[in-house]
């Protein structure tokens, strides 16, 4: 009998140990509010950098999302590996920003006040106000146009090429009307990120809700602090060690 080489890697080591950490990723974000019903989905490229990229199913709310429960898919949305079937939305925007932005991990999510601003004139965080804001600075992209939802390749393409403009720096992503992209290089990193765009894009919501001026810092000490945050990134892993541990 010739066994299936997809099913083959799905079940080694390495890549249970992946579908284990997109597993926890996606119960952390219940647990820290930043999921929305069955919607929305996170995904991770194996490492062989193959196509193939692990991403949870379709129905399943995140907070009961197991690693046996995660799907190996191709960009083309074909289930290789898994017990699931999958959206069709998941697929247009994750292969895309996979395939065109070459981001090895891609988390979509409609987190309240991150996705309040993209409601906003000005679409996004201003990333020189909380110096939690400051790690992002430079480093956010916007996609000002809501288009509806992501049904087709051309809607999850234009997504993508939004990562790309100024230069291809940007590793997260407002969309317009919508919600947000935050992309890394692995699940922990990304994950940090997500967590901490949800509380710096709070606290901005929270100040103008105040209805006083606000008061950014200047660009260059902005460009700083995320340099300094970003220079050593072992307090995302102890971060999502610490919730491998608790949740």
């Amino acid at each position: 009998m010739t066994l299936n080489p997809h099913t083959q890697d799905f079940d080694s080591a390495a890549v249970a140990a992946l579908r284990a950490d997109l597993a926890l990723a996606l119960r952390a974000a219940a647990h820290h509010g930043l999921a929305e019903g069955v919607c929305n989905h996170f995904s991770v490229e194996l490492p062989d950098q193959s196509g193939r990229f692990l991403l949870n199913p379709r129905g399943l709310l995140w907070q009961e999302v197991q690693a046996d429960d995660i799907v190996l898919v191709d960009t083309a949305g074909t289930v290789l590996a898994g017990r699931h079937p999958v959206e069709s939305t998941a697929m247009y925007i994750h292969a895309a920003i996979h395939r065109i932005a070459r981001q090895p991990c891609v988390l979509h999510t409609h987190m309240p006040h991150a996705t309040a601003l993209t409601l906003t004139a000005d679409r996004t965080l201003d990333t020189r106000l909380s110096q939690t804001a400051m790690r992002f600075h430079g480093r956010v992209a916007v996609d000002a146009h809501y288009n509806g939802l992501a049904l087709d390749v051309a809607e999850g393409e234009r997504i993508a090429r939004a990562m790309l403009t100024g230069g291809g720096a940007a590793d997260v992503v407002f969309l317009a009307n919508h919600g947000v992209v935050v992309c890394g290089p692995q699940l922990a990193h990304a994950y940090d990120d997500l967590y901490y765009l949800e509380r710096a894009c709070q606290a901005q919501v929270l100040a103008q809700a105040t209805g006083r001026p606000l008061a950014p810092v200047e660009a260059d000490l902005a460009a700083r602090v995320c340099a300094q945050t970003l220079g050593e990134r072992l307090q995302s892993e102890l971060f999502f060690e610490a919730l491998r541990r608790t949740v």
